[in-house]
């Protein structure tokens, strides 16, 4: 049985919680009201069965009674303290906006926990876990914040991650998150803003035609973050729309002095926050920044995410459709990943649809992922958008774009974010990557693919001989890139390969090249998907091994001459 717990002799004994307990309901009811944050700690010992096991019951609960006043006296005056169940305590901790935050009350309530106890004849040296909810970003009731302590406290572990915070969130995690809140306040006056210049490259030849302006916070105690990092929490603050005029104002003075050094055909892209945007005034700051700068509105471009148009705020589009109207772009951030309808996407003036880089990074190989690309471009040019790839990372996405006729790119492919300094370096070269976007005469080009290196070698050796550029590879993703990077006329696909069938790769060929003209070779007759690969015109012929050289070598003298009598039909009227 367990023993009752002893009192200090200056605050009274802890008790076991029930739910809607009065004195936690009122810490809850101050904090939602906008008074202390609340921290909620589900403590729990670790194997602490062994002492009563090992050591008997009574030393067991002996050492529960003096770690319960060890902590019920850390806490006078900041919170209280409950038994809940046989070897946990419920901590309720009132945090004042000038004392320790949540990650440093963490550390001390756990250092205060694990000192030694000492329980004659015995020294015990207990560890704990601690599972931590916050009020009122967490939860706004009693029982949904024990309940969120509780499974914090679950999925808190041994080791280095024995404090979890709800949310799946690492005491260091955490305590950066407050790191973060303490500081971004002060980050615009102490001047701990940067900009980094991306260059924006058009399709045709490379040339760099506008430079995206890109937010770090150079933070006194974390160093270098993205806006990722931090603008969630400076959203939260309040303190965003001043961070955007930040970023606007520099962004603009950076064009300024860019037309001074004779880069008078460039423009900036600059993103802007919904919370900015539902400013009944943004627009005429925006304008008077132009202004003031002698720069004009056709040098900047305001990306604007999907939600901004989802809100359907008056403001938003009054703002959009002035600023449109006086020269500014506007261009569409992370299209595909947003919750904008097509029906705003027509009503707003938006010129520039950005791809979201999750979509690039999978050309051209995701069969999905390019299908959508295609189809974002496709839609673009009919809306008549100018459509932005963003993310471009190797030579077959931008081979795969160039095909799909998408206008521009952006990605580490032509430069990672860079200091306005080294961005006018950039400029003054103007072409990036020249070598990408040369225009050579068109060669006879065959690709074959075969997971079988012998046969890929012969196919190779075999048709060397009548004077073609051959493309080899030995797996669907490198004969996808060969694809996205050159102009092929045939190709010759072995049917049984270890990562996609030749039927189906042939078949999303055709959707992404249907000028190629691709035939199978295999020693494998499925006649059903033979014939249905047919019918669909996803193959020209179907070729079996073992092959005839001689045979096989005029099947494809026969189907390069069949791509050249399809070019005059293609190219006509």
């Amino acid at each position: 049985m367990h023993l009752p717990f002893l009192p200090p002799a200056d605050s009274p004994p802890p008790t076991r919680l029930g739910a809607g307990h009065p004195a936690l309901q009122a810490m809850v009811e101050e904090a939602v009201a906008g008074g202390r944050e609340l921290m909620l700690v589900h403590l729990d010992i670790d194997h602490f069965a062994s002492v009563n096991e090992n050591m008997s019951v009574a030393v067991g609960d002996l050492a529960l009674e003096l770690l319960a006043r060890r902590l019920d006296h850390w806490l006078q005056g900041r919170g209280r303290l409950w038994r809940h169940g046989s070897d946990e305590f419920i901590a309720a901790l009132q945090l004042d906006k000038d004392g320790p935050d949540a990650t440093d009350a963490a550390w001390e309530l756990q250092r205060e926990a694990e000192l030694p106890l000492s329980v004659l004849p015995y020294t015990l040296f207990l560890s704990v876990k601690l599972g931590i909810s916050l009020c009122p970003q967490h939860a706004q009731d009693s029982d949904g914040l024990l309940r969120l302590a509780e499974i914090a406290a679950r999925q808190a572990t041994h080791g280095d991650e024995r404090i979890q915070f709800y949310g799946g969130q690492s005491l260091q995690s955490v305590h950066n998150e407050s790191m973060i809140a303490r500081q971004i306040v002060d980050a615009v006056p102490n001047g701990e803003l940067r900009l980094r210049f991306q260059p924006e490259i058009s399709a045709r030849d490379g040339r760099v035609i506008g430079m995206e302006a890109l937010l770090r916070w150079q933070s006194p105690t974390l160093g270098m973050l993205v806006p990722e990092r931090f603008m969630p929490t400076a959203e939260r603050l309040g303190v965003i729309v001043q961070i955007g005029g930040w970023v606007l104002e520099n962004a603009i003075e950076q064009v300024r002095q860019w037309r001074e050094s004779g880069f008078d055909d460039l423009f900036v892209t600059v993103n802007v926050s919904t919370l900015q945007l539902q400013r009944p005034g943004f627009a005429d700051e925006v304008l008077a920044l132009l202004r003031r700068a002698g720069v004009p509105p056709e040098c900047l471009v305001l990306e604007i995410n999907e939600s901004a148009l989802a809100a359907n705020v008056t403001p938003v589009y009054e703002g959009v459709v002035a600023l449109r109207r006086e020269g500014v772009g506007l261009a569409l951030d992370n299209f595909g990943t947003g919750d904008s309808s097509l029906s705003s996407l027509v009503r707003y003036p938006v010129d520039k649809l950005k791809i979201d880089r999750s979509f690039i990074r999978s050309s051209p190989a995701g069969e999905r992922e390019t299908a959508i690309v295609r189809a974002i471009i496709a839609m673009g040019h009919q809306l008549n958008m100018k459509v932005v790839a963003n993310g471009v990372e190797t030579e077959a996405q931008l081979g795969y774009l160039r095909r799909s006729d998408c206008d521009m790119f952006q990605g580490y492919l032509f430069g990672e974010p860079m200091p306005a300094d080294t961005a006018g370096l950039t400029l003054r070269r103007r072409y990036l990557r020249p070598e990408l976007f040369a225009v050579s005469k068109p060669d006879l080009t065959l690709l074959l693919v075969d997971d079988e290196e012998n046969v890929l070698r012969s196919l190779v050796r075999l048709f060397r001989r009548d004077g073609y550029r051959i493309l080899a590879a030995g797996n669907v993703r490198d004969a996808f890139d060969l694809l996205a990077t050159n102009e092929v006329q045939v190709i010759l696909s072995d049917q049984r390969m270890s990562d996609m069938s030749g039927t189906e790769f042939l078949g999303r060929v055709k959707m992404l090249y249907p000028d190629t003209v691709r035939m199978v070779l295999s020693g494998y007759t499925d006649l059903a998907t033979v014939t249905d690969a047919i019918n669909r015109g996803a193959i020209y012929r179907f070729l079996t091994k073992p092959w005839n050289d001689d045979e096989l070598r005029e099947h494809i003298r026969q189907a390069f001459r069949t791509h050249q009598e399809r070019q005059p039909l293609a190219s006509g009227p």
